[in-house]
């Protein structure tokens, strides 16, 4: 965030001398010093001195200027009915935003109407839909922590989502926040590590709600005993101090939170500040899901970030989301967010899933059901808070008006999944019924401009519309009545918003006008007139309509306070079309492109007929492929490896092959069929991967650096449990340095880890390792080269070890320019004594005359023996690492 405004200094030299309602704008600054002020002064948002500069900067328009008794200062003001638009900018330019509403009557305010912060607008807490981009969640984080506890909490307040966890050391908090991808942080002061994003916000939120005994005072406001179903007094200060940031946000504890259009409203907030939306907390625990990183998450695409890709490029989530709700969406995110590991909840899922696979006509009725059922979730949020309209209320009764039909058509289900969530399905009639019988079939956006509330729910609006029809009858008749009594057949009624109804008679016929007749308006060619009884009507029909407005109001804030009470029945039946809506999404991606049920608990990986998801969606074609990989070190006659050697040339199809087979584990332990035509699956705990690398400029660090940080992740992570994906291991550094460090890893993953892994290389010296290594096994893909030089690929997987690399052939088929692969083939020649287009076999580079060897230096034999007394049996792989770094700055010198 940039820096924060503050007050004014320009009015904080004159404090005394301002005019009161600078005064109370002052005073806003002064209380929100961290946010950007936007000042509702009737139809706009203003903006004043300093921070009136920034706002016409950022948001490009004109800076204009006010004057009063302490002098001229800038002033720039944007409107209301188009705040979000300018809001955005200024969150995008780093600013906190503070919406400082009137939350008085204008009219009985005397001197200066009354306004309050109902809102302060950051990254993480949007709740406006121009803001949020997309279905997901819009998380916001608290971080804190206890000795080497850390409690992490994250809040969606668009949704009312609040889930928390504990975890052990830095490095757990990073891997638990990757999964939520939050927009903005706030961390305790004890708190070091920064765990989060670099597109995160992070915060430094005031120390006092991060103290246990206000946390533990906030978190009881909302949830009784709470902390005694938290893992621990770090966890308790995160969620403690979340809800009071929130509670901030929101517009400060005890302020009330209004329509924008007019009056107060108390729906949102308690009287002792709290949000009474937000009334579930869940609390997980990260060893109940296999664990996704950033880094994970990041190289297997399996979302775009927040919403937003740079590319067209399709992700995991694109290809399998065929959910009919913003709420089913989100589920299915959060499911390959965390994968389970349990077998029994894995299975009923898939239980469910097969079902709607077969069942297609309860399938696609489901669908068309719930395509009708608006996001309840973030619906029942902004009734919550006082924000939401009729036509909001009315969207949750089209909603709700569907779920009975749900209901009936799961009810006809077998699966046991499918029946907890008819259980969980509450069709909320009484609330479906009230909202019906209140609101208008077709209500207008502003609630205060009547028409809102329907005919025969309150006697006393039927009363007074009663009233404000006969009268306007009584107008409708008047103008025949009037011309039979008078004879002048060119009398007309008429009404404006300056006079009121009139009777207007034309200067050819003044001399018949009655003598009760009072003249009103003198136009050109006519004069208009009233009546005693024509004033006396217009008086009942302008109170009774402004009595029936002032009603409606009234009726429509209780009516959406009333609905505000249900919004934890609301969100629970939200919960369940969630998931129905994304075990129905899953099946019908199944269905459609063939998907097949895994069997979970196997002893290994072991898949036929493979596709990469994404892969086989974006290509005409797409090559099938099997795995086999026994599970952790091989025992008894077991022939399958659980380490993969995988060599072949560029472009080959190593780097799909190994992404297909994490993604299909990644789909099984979420719920999901896998595109396979069979798989038999192991449970996985992590998925860890060192796939691709650049520089991290803004860190300081090479792609070398990266790629052994990630690295030393997998050696210091990795269980007999998790699935490893390697590619190119080493190649940030010298070729020899790089072979060095690949086939330690090898063994090291090997020997120690037992860890299920896939190791995509150029360096064919590590298929030795299958000679040496019980559990390792070479799959390589295949080539091969015409007489032109062009490579062609069948992108089959095979036993063994592959024959040539063809990189220069490669790179003739990409497209780099004749003189420089016909050069690089010469020199190729020259290297390795073959001619060129024969591909860079191994044998041929073993049987080529060796080029004489020059004697080692000093340095070189010294390295040499350094390396050589190493014992790899006792030295874990960061010492490895810090041992080759060392080896290499030594001979450098």
């Amino acid at each position: 965030m940039d820096a924060a405004l503050g007050p004014p200094e320009k009015m904080a030299e004159r404090r005394d001398d301002l005019t009161p309602m600078m005064a109370q704008y002052f005073d806003l600054c002064e209380a929100y010093d961290d946010s950007l002020v936007l000042f509702q002064v009737g139809d706009f948002y203003e903006a004043f001195c300093e921070a009136a500069e920034v706002v016409a900067r950022r948001c490009e328009i004109t800076l204009t200027k006010r004057e009063d008794n302490t002098g001229t200062y800038p002033m720039a003001g944007v409107p209301i009915d188009n705040a979000e638009t300018y809001v955005e900018r200024l969150l995008s330019a780093g600013y906190r935003v503070a919406i400082a509403d009137q939350v008085g009557d204008p009219d009985a305010a005397g001197s200066v109407v009354e306004r309050a912060v109902t809102r302060v607008v950051t990254p993480g807490m949007l709740t406006e839909d121009e803001l949020l981009a997309g279905d997901d969640n819009n998380f916001v984080a608290s971080l804190a922590r206890d000795g080497e506890a850390y409690g992490l909490a994250l809040l969606d307040v668009s949704t009312g989502d609040f889930v928390a966890t504990a975890v052990e050391g830095a490095d757990r908090v990073a891997d638990e926040v990757g999964r939520f991808d939050p927009a903005e942080a706030i961390v305790a002061p004890d708190v070091e590590a920064d765990p989060f994003a670099a597109d995160c916000v992070v915060d430094a939120y005031d120390p006092a709600a991060f103290e246990l005994d206000a946390a533990r005072e906030t978190l009881a406001a909302y949830f009784p005993a709470a902390d005694r179903r938290l893992a621990g007094d770090a966890e308790v200060r995160a969620c403690g101090a979340l809800l009071a940031y929130a509670e901030y946000a929101r517009g400060g504890t005890g302020l009330s939170r209004g329509d924008p259009q007019a009056g107060q409203d108390g729906a949102a907030t308690a009287e002792d500040g709290r949000l009474a939306y937000i009334n579930r907390l869940r609390r997980y625990d990260p060893q109940e899901y296999m664990l996704l990183d950033a880094v994970a998450v990041e190289s297997l695409e399996l979302f775009d970030r927040r919403g937003v890709r740079a590319d067209d490029a399709a992700t995991l989530f694109d290809v399998v989301d065929e959910t009919a709700s913003a709420m089913g969406s989100r589920r299915l995110r959060d499911w390959l967010r965390r994968p389970l590991i349990d077998a029994a909840d894995i299975a009923a899922r898939h239980e469910a899933v097969g079902e709607f696979v077969r069942e297609v006509d309860a399938r696609e009725r489901l669908r068309d059901l719930l395509r009708e059922v608006y996001d309840l979730e973030r619906l029942i949020s902004r009734i919550a808070r006082g924000r939401g309209n009729a036509r909001d209320l009315r969207s949750l009764e089209e909603s709700l008006s569907v779920v009975p039909e749900i209901r009936s058509v799961v009810a006809e289900c077998e699966a046991d999944l499918l029946a907890d969530l008819h259980e969980r399905a509450d069709p909320m009639a009484d609330v479906r019924e009230l909202i019906d019988r209140a609101i208008v079939a077709e209500p207008p956006i502003e609630v205060t401009e009547g028409g809102v509330i329907a005919d025969g729910y309150d006697e006393d609006l039927d009363e007074l519309r009663a009233t404000s029809r006969e009268g306007k009858r009584w107008i409708e008749d008047l103008e025949a009545d009037e011309r039979e009594r008078t004879g002048i057949d060119s009398l007309k009624v008429g009404h404006n918003q300056v006079h009121g109804y009139y009777i207007e008679v034309t200067d050819a016929n003044l001399d018949r006008v009655p003598e009760n007749y009072r003249r009103r308006q003198t136009l050109k060619n006519s004069e208009r007139f009233v009546t005693p009884d024509l004033e006396r009507r217009e008086d009942e029909i302008v109170s009774a309509e402004a009595r029936a407005q002032d009603a409606e109001y009234r009726l429509f804030r209780e009516l959406r306070a009333e609905v505000a009470e249900t919004a934890d029945r609301v969100q629970e039946l939200a919960d369940a079309l969630a998931d129905l809506d994304a075990l129905v999404g899953l099946a019908t991606v199944a269905a459609t492109h063939d998907y097949h049920r895994p069997t979970v608990g196997a002893e290994g990986i072991h898949v036929e007929g493979g596709r990469h998801p994404v892969v086989e969606r974006t290509q005409e074609s797409f090559v099938p492929n099997d795995v086999h990989l026994s599970r952790g070190p091989v025992d008894g006659d077991d022939e399958d490896p659980f380490l993969a050697v995988i060599t072949g040339p560029n472009m080959s199809g190593k780097s799909t092959y190994m992404r297909q087979v994490a993604l299909i584990v990644i789909l099984a332990q979420a719920g999901s069929f896998v595109p396979a035509s069979a798989a038999r699956l192991r449970i996985v705990d992590r998925v860890f991967t060192r796939v691709g690398a650049s520089d991290d400029i803004p860190g300081g660090r090479s792609t070398f650096m990266v790629e052994m940080t990630e690295l030393a992740e997998i050696c210091a992570g990795a269980t007999p449990d998790s699935l490893v994906l390697l590619d190119e291991v080493g190649r940030g550094t010298a070729t020899t340095d790089g072979l060095a460090i690949a086939r330690a890893v090898t063994e090291y993953l090997h020997d120690d880890m037992g860890a299920t892994t896939l190791f995509a290389t150029h360096h064919h010296e590590l298929t030795a390792a299958a000679d040496r290594l019980r559990g390792v096994g070479n799959r390589h893909f295949a080539a091969s080269a015409d007489d032109d030089g062009a490579v062609s690929f069948d992108h089959n997987v095979r036993e063994g070890a592959a024959e040539a690399s063809y990189g220069v052939e490669v790179a003739r088929t990409a497209g780099v320019p004749d003189a420089v692969v016909d050069r690089a083939a010469e020199l190729l020649a020259a290297e390795t004594g073959e001619a060129p287009g024969d591909g860079g076999t191994e044998e041929s580079s073993a049987d080529a005359d060796p080029q004489p060897a020059r004697p080692l230096a000093a340095d070189e034999r010294a390295a040499v023996e350094r390396l050589r007394s190493l014992s790899l049996a006792d030295t874990t792989p960061m010492e490895a690492l810090q041992l080759l770094d060392e080896v290499q700055r030594q001979l450098e010198e």
